[in-house]
């Protein structure tokens, strides 16, 4: 196992490596760390950097879950309205789940970021705000009608799963490969990680069909729905546009500034 692994290297590095390598290697993996952590685009470091500092928190008592998961009666009647933003800082504690979520959230966030959204922060910025508006609202019409019992009360997952959908279907060409045992096209990754995560027992599936689902309407409303009527419903606000976007960011800025 991946555990197992990291084990036998820890012991492997402690029993065989002199000290003065070690210190070597942990100097050059740290500024390994350093270089990919500034190469990061802004708005996916800065989401990843206040999930990591929220779980560390927790690992550290210095909060407990029960003050960051979203419960709507505790907003309503004792305005603890921060529920709402904390809930998507928490995946779970430090774990391999934890570290899966992580990975596909930050890999394909940062793809989205540098690509089809390159110069446009404020834009990509607008579809993580979309995104949780989007699942609060949908989380609450499950709690008010009370359609579902037990409700999601960390949405992070279903944020990242949105991310995912969306890059999928802006590259559906990208040929995918799961462990080299079959091959596909990115649109069909949400489906391969959710058939994945059933086979496998975990508790993630209404996360990821929220994200899924939220996912797609933004894909349609942004990419399709253009196409087919000749106009944008979905606007990123002025206001983002003056705080987020700077006017040497490319190209990329100025088209949308046009439109």
């Amino acid at each position: 196992s991946t555990q197992s692994t990291g084990l036998i290297i820890i012991i492997f590095i402690q029993t065989h490596i002199q000290p003065q390598n070690k210190k070597r290697i942990s100097m050059a993996f740290f500024q390994y760390f350093e270089q990919w952590y500034s190469s990061m685009p802004i708005i996916t470091k800065s989401y990843m950097t206040a999930c990591l500092l929220t779980t560390l928190a927790v690992h550290l008592d210095l909060v407990t879950v029960l003050m960051l998961y979203l419960n709507f009666e505790l907003v309503y009647n004792r305005f603890e309205i921060w529920r709402v933003g904390t809930n998507f800082l928490y995946f779970g504690n430090f774990g391999l789940s934890y570290i899966f979520h992580m990975v596909f959230l930050v890999r394909h966030s940062t793809l989205l970021e540098e690509s089809s959204f390159r110069g446009r922060t404020s834009d990509f910025f607008f579809l993580y705000l979309y995104g949780a508006v989007s699942l609060l609202f949908l989380d609450w019409i499950f709690w008010y009608t009370q359609i579902i019992t037990n409700t999601p009360m960390f949405l992070g997952p279903s944020l990242a799963m949105m991310v995912v959908y969306v890059w999928s279907r802006r590259n559906p060409h990208v040929r995918m490969s799961f462990l080299q045992l079959f091959t596909f096209n990115a649109p069909y990754l949400p489906w391969v990680i959710l058939g994945i995560e059933l086979l496998l027992g975990q508790s993630w599936s209404m996360f990821d069909l929220m994200g899924i689902a939220v996912g797609h309407t933004y894909y349609f409303l942004e990419d399709v729905y253009p196409v087919l009527r000749g106009r944008r419903i979905l606007k990123t606000p002025q206001i983002l546009k003056t705080l987020l976007d700077h006017p040497t960011d490319g190209p990329a800025a100025a088209n949308e500034a046009e439109q």
